[in-house]
């Protein structure tokens, strides 16, 4: 499940590398560009709440090895595509497919790991994500220079079959289906543990959580903290960096580099704090936060003045406080609700984030294009100063609402032998 999620990443960031060979393939435009690159996002995004829906009855084993195998043939079809109209057609299958590994792999963490040991394996799969991005970049442009884009997405929609193959082969939903006793009843905690699992209709969940008061601040929190990260990281920070600081296109990428490490180093790290040092939820949520708000606030004050080690040192930290931190997110919303809608109420929540990154993105864009440019294709200091005030306001609305958020880390709980367990 953790290989198929860095697939997840992969398909997401791909395009940054091979969009002038797709460009000069395709005879296409760099709006048209934009529209291929955006073509993963729409389909994601709709799925998440059918994904949690489908983790919760079908199973994420049937879900992810369906919906893998379209991904597969989509990014076989992407790498066969002589026309605009097919390669569109062809992300939007890799980015419907790729949908549904996210929500039931944090399904499945939650059947197969204790309580304390559901952040820290939310951070390992997280983690992956990173290593997804980092091969986006370096590895997968040295492999479309060996053998050209076409045979390089063929090589990857094979791959993403040979794991569609290895989750049907390898994973099961639950241990029961193995034949094996569940946590609780390893644990020897409480009464009764023998008992079926609780069985909730999928829209009796849904309605759930929807209800669920303290859900509504974590949903507010991913809009517009993840929205800051799809928006700034996702998008923008590279052209203010060269446009701003005058730096190359390798150069600004270097330092965007960081945004992969600050996911790789920082879920862990953030993981440990939540679990070891604050044993709090709700603490972490507020501290990361609250960092995300001062950097952009030394972004909002010092604008272009910043050293190169700065800007590396505020890029890791800048991917920590608004990417990394995700995964105590995604284990507070799983922890308000029972196990059984772990997927329903994960899948509901993943919404929010990429519908922040979908209206920050346009909207940080129109306001840069609403001041003169600095020189033809170059926004001006003063469009980017508007656009990090913006990015500075959402993250204080996020760091608001952790005030009003629940805490979700759990009580000790005391087992037949007298052993504290989770």
């Amino acid at each position: 499940m953790a290989l198929a999620f860095v697939f997840v990443y992969f398909h997401r960031l791909c395009p940054a590398v091979v969009a002038l060979d797709l460009q000069k393939d395709l005879q296409t435009t760099g709006g048209f560009m934009g529209l291929l690159a955006s073509a993963y996002f729409y389909p994601y995004a709709i799925m998440q709440f059918p994904a949690g829906l489908l983790s919760d009855s079908l199973g994420p084993r049937k879900t992810v090895t369906f919906f893998l195998v379209f991904a597969g043939l989509g990014s076989i079809i992407f790498g066969m595509a002589t026309g605009v109209e097919l390669a569109v057609a062809a992300r939007i299958m890799v980015g419907f497919g790729v949908s549904m590994v996210f929500i039931p792999a944090m399904k499945i963490l939650s059947q197969w790991f204790r309580i304390r040991e559901f952040a820290f394996m939310t951070a390992i799969l997280n983690t992956m994500g990173g290593v997804g991005a980092l091969t986006a970049a370096t590895p997968l442009a040295l492999m479309t220079g060996w053998l050209g884009w076409r045979v390089s997405f063929g090589i990857v929609g094979a791959g993403t079959l040979i794991i569609a193959v290895l989750v049907w082969e390898l994973v099961r939903n639950r241990p029961q289906d193995l034949g094996w006793p569940t946590l609780a009843e390893i644990d020897h905690i409480g009464p009764g543990t023998s008992a079926a699992p609780l069985v909730i209709p999928i829209w009796e969940g849904a309605r759930r959580v929807l209800t669920e008061k303290y859900f509504w601040p974590v949903a507010v929190w991913f809009f517009c903290l993840v929205g800051v990260f799809f928006s700034f990281g996702g998008l923008w920070a590279g052209p203010f960096l060269m446009h701003t600081y005058g730096l190359t296109r390798i150069e600004a990428g270097n330092i965007l580099t960081m945004i992969a490490v600050g996911l790789i180093v920082g879920s862990p790290l953030i993981s440990l704090l939540s679990d070891k040092v604050f044993h709090s939820r709700k603490k972490v949520l507020m501290l990361f936060s609250a960092v995300l708000c001062v950097l952009l606030f030394i972004l909002n004050i010092y604008p272009n003045d910043l050293s190169t080690a700065s800007l590396y040192i505020g890029m890791l930290l800048f991917s920590i406080s608004s990417s990394a931190i995700v995964v105590i997110g995604f284990t507070t919303t799983k922890e308000l609700f029972p196990v059984e809608i772990a997927g329903t109420s994960v899948g509901t929540v993943n919404l929010f984030p990429f519908l922040g990154g979908a209206i920050l993105q346009p909207v940080l864009g129109w306001i840069l294009e609403a001041y003169p440019k600095a020189s033809p294709g170059v926004y001006s200091l003063s469009g980017y100063k508007a656009i990090l005030l913006v990015l500075l306001g959402a993250s204080i609305v996020a760091l608001g609402s952790t005030f009003l958020m629940k805490e979700t880390f759990p009580e000790p709980l005391v087992t037949e032998s007298g052993l504290e367990k989770a």
